[in-house]
């Protein structure tokens, strides 16, 4: 039976926008979500698994590394394993040439041998893999059908659009954590700088002296006490005795 065009539905279509929605789920909820609307989105297709790689250097003799994977059925999820515990197959080529690839009927396929052979013994008759690269997330969905050309070559567009959603979505969430930690830090260095700003005027209130010299002291104290200066300064704001033991000015810096 020839397959049908694909209808998206409001309900699918917002359900494959949401995909791309930073924070959503993790890597592996998002692939999960992805082989799950696959079925819904492609006529023909039984089931899917999809697999987000480490982004190879280029080396041609590097061998692709899987780093989280998901399939709609077990069947499928084994037929993922034996081929990445192999090392080599249709997945692998397409991760290498960023190029889809798939067979109309398996039975007639004449490369990958065993992995032809693993999908045959679990029902599969045609599979196609799309990959989709951004920044540094590469993504590779795989549709399967369990009647010869049940997947159309013109359905390969939503294909497309599910693992390119999915894969931004990991993107998206690479980049946020990236900007998060970068404000973290921002936020963190901000406040060291207020702190210490803060010890420095109660030194030189205490001790008498120009700011320069306050600095020195603190970074004396810090030195010969081995307290960090941020937190030596924490702790003269907070006013816990150190001042006390700090000498008597600048001029005992060298003591």
């Amino acid at each position: 039976m020839p397959p049908t065009e694909s209808v998206l539905t409001d309900q699918l279509a917002l359900e494959i926008a949401r995909l791309g929605i930073v924070g959503r789920s993790s890597d592996i909820g998002t692939l999960r979500r992805v082989t799950e609307l696959a079925p819904q989105a492609v006529p023909g297709c039984a089931g899917a698994t999809s697999i987000r790689w480490a982004i190879p250097s280029g080396d041609e003799d590097e061998r692709p590394e899987p780093l989280a994977s998901a399939a709609s059925h077990p069947d499928l999820a084994d037929i993922v394993d034996r081929q990445l515990s192999r090392g080599h197959g249709p997945f692998f080529d397409v991760v290498r040439t960023r190029e889809a690839t798939g067979s109309d009927d398996i039975l007639a396929e004449t490369r990958w041998p065993e992995a032809m052979t693993d999908m045959l013994t679990r029902g599969v008759r045609t599979f196609s893999t799309t990959a989709h690269v951004k920044e540094q997330v590469l993504v590779t969905l795989t549709l399967y059908g369990i009647t010869p050309r049940a997947l159309a070559r013109s359905q390969q567009a939503i294909a497309s659009l599910l693992v390119a959603q999915g894969g931004a979505a990991m993107s998206n969430a690479l980049q946020y954590g990236s900007v998060h930690r970068t404000a973290v830090q921002l936020q963190e260095a901000v406040e060291a700088r207020a702190v210490v700003d803060q010890a420095k005027g109660i030194l030189m209130h205490a001790l008498g002296c120009d700011a320069d010299d306050a600095f020195a002291e603190l970074r004396r104290i810090s030195q010969t006490r081995h307290v960090k200066l941020t937190a030596l300064a924490q702790r003269i704001v907070g006013d816990q005795g150190l001042i006390g033991g700090a000498g008597h000015g600048p001029d005992h810096a060298a003591d």
